[in-house]
């Protein structure tokens, strides 16, 4: 696992990573919900889709819009198994501890207060 500025350096310069913006819908939910309520909604996501050694439909199992913390997991590539092992040295076939969901949250958590409207 990175530090956050290195691991932000490195997805800046990704074409496919760099492409992800909230849309005005999202950016409202956003700022109507606050910044609290999707961190929540990430540790959810997290321990249901990410955390399982095996997560079902891995690969498939993060949508690419309709809630700010999807935008933000393809953003930052904590959407699947594949992306945790490519960008995070996160390999599949093993649960995720509570220390490594808590990383990906304060990714998502970084991502995401940088484009708070």
């Amino acid at each position: 696992m990175d530090d956050l500025a290195s691991l932000f350096a490195r997805i800046g310069r990704s074409a496919f990573r760099s492409r992800f913006r909230l849309n005005a819908k999202e950016q409202d939910y956003l700022a109507v919900r606050g910044l609290d309520t999707f961190l929540a909604h990430g540790q959810d996501f997290i321990a249901q889709r990410l955390a399982p050694a095996l997560p079902l439909n891995d690969g498939t199992q993060t949508p690419m819009r309709g809630h700010p913390v999807f935008v933000a997991q393809h953003a930052t590539a904590t959407c699947c198994r594949t992306c945790l092992a490519k960008w995070h040295g996160i390999g599949a076939g093993q649960w995720l501890s509570a220390q490594e969901q808590g990383y990906f949250v304060a990714v998502i958590k970084h991502w995401l207060r940088d484009r708070q409207p």
